[in-house]
């Protein structure tokens, strides 16, 4: 019997730091780990590793709704178990901070779905699920695009909410829409019709929401109080609407921001794979970009000398011009010395809207600056 079929796993960790529902429609979190799992198979299968990959799933509940002591201590287990690297968490509140203690006593690399350039360091990399800078451009593009010239904003009351905000407000004046108001509201889903009728007040021509999303839940109540149904635009905030129905109800109407896009030939072949061998096709956000944070630690984890984390830290930076399952063809994954960034262009992001039905979403848009 071969000495390598004894070689001991690689182990990666998988944090989340919001905890997912999971309901009868969709199990978001088991989408992604099964999506990881699979691609890591199919790379031991075809000689691309030399050893499995063992994956040690962690949930903390970190902020919005928990704390940043969960997500740090949840990746100081993973650390201590034995994982080379971490794929997440991927929340901007939890990992700014995180990073400090990754950098001061942790030294195992990470790739990260925030947003938040703060992330980004020696260790840390991202494959964002949008970002504070680029969401804020796409939509005040998209707005100028449909005709519309003013705009009034919603905005968490958070990090994340102030830091789209500064974007947005550049955003726009780069693309010729005026901000005509703006109201704070909380992250939570609280009462939301005060703020909804002073952006209503100043008649814009667009609404947009900026947050991590559960902000939006009661909007569309409130409009629907106020007789108004204008053009309303989000973030990547959009992806919330998998995780329930209830949240789905809430964001029809919206044109919001994704990584999922039908037109791309690599996450057609990707989720022609998967569903041959599980039987399930999921066509959002959750499959292509787990598919490619694993495509990304696959080939590091292959080149990795040694097989160590400061290793595949290394590795990592040579991972180049990737093709992408997430975003619109031809988008990429690249890397490299200070390069924690790897999306390369302004395609991994595509605008989408739900349908009332709670189980299609279709394309409204793609990036495409002048």
């Amino acid at each position: 019997m071969s000495v390598t079929s004894h070689a001991t796993p690689i182990k990666l960790g998988v944090l989340t730091d919001l905890v997912i529902p999971k309901t009868p429609e969709r199990d978001v979190w088991r989408d992604m780990v099964e999506t990881v799992e699979f691609v890591f198979r199919e790379a031991l299968e075809a000689g691309e590793l030399d050893r499995p990959v063992e994956l040690l799933v962690r949930e903390a509940d970190g902020l919005p709704t928990g704390t940043v002591k969960s997500v740090i201590d949840a990746y100081r287990d993973l650390v201590d178990d034995g994982c080379l690297a971490v794929f997440g968490p991927n929340i901007s509140e939890n990992t700014i901070p995180l990073r400090t203690e990754i950098e001061r006593r942790f030294e195992v690399p990470a790739i990260s779905l925030c947003g938040a350039d703060e992330w980004l360091g020696e260790w840390t990399f991202a494959l964002p699920a949008g970002s504070m800078t680029d969401e804020p451009i796409v939509i005040a593009h998209l707005i100028a695009r449909a005709g519309l010239q003013t705009a009034g904003v919603l905005v968490e009351r958070s990090l994340i909410g102030e830091l789209y905000l500064r974007g947005f407000r550049d955003a726009c004046r780069d693309a010729g829409v005026t901000i005509v108001a703006e109201a704070a509201i909380a992250q939570t889903g609280l009462e939301i019709g005060d703020a909804v009728g002073a952006i209503h007040a100043a008649k814009p021509d667009a609404l947009v929401h900026l947050g991590f999303g559960f902000g939006v839940v009661r909007v569309n109540e409130a409009l629907q109080a106020v007789g108004w149904d204008p053009p309303r635009y989000m973030g990547t905030a959009f992806e919330d609407a998998f995780f329930s129905h209830e949240i789905w109800d809430a964001f029809v109407g919206w044109v919001g921001l994704e990584q999922y896009d039908e037109g791309n030939p690599v996450a057609r072949r990707f989720l022609d794979r998967f569903e041959a061998a599980t039987g399930r096709r999921p066509e959002y956000f959750a499959s292509v970009v787990s598919r490619d944070v694993a495509v990304a630690f696959a080939r590091a984890f292959a080149n990795a000398q040694p097989l160590s984390p400061r290793g595949v830290l290394d590795a990592l930076e040579r991972v180049k011009m990737v093709p992408a399952a997430s975003g619109a063809p031809g988008t990429a994954i690249s890397f490299g010395r200070w390069t924690r960034r790897g999306w390369m262009g302004a395609g991994y992001l595509v605008a989408r809207t739900l349908d009332p039905d709670r189980r299609t979403h279709r394309l409204a848009a793609r990036f495409e600056p002048a």
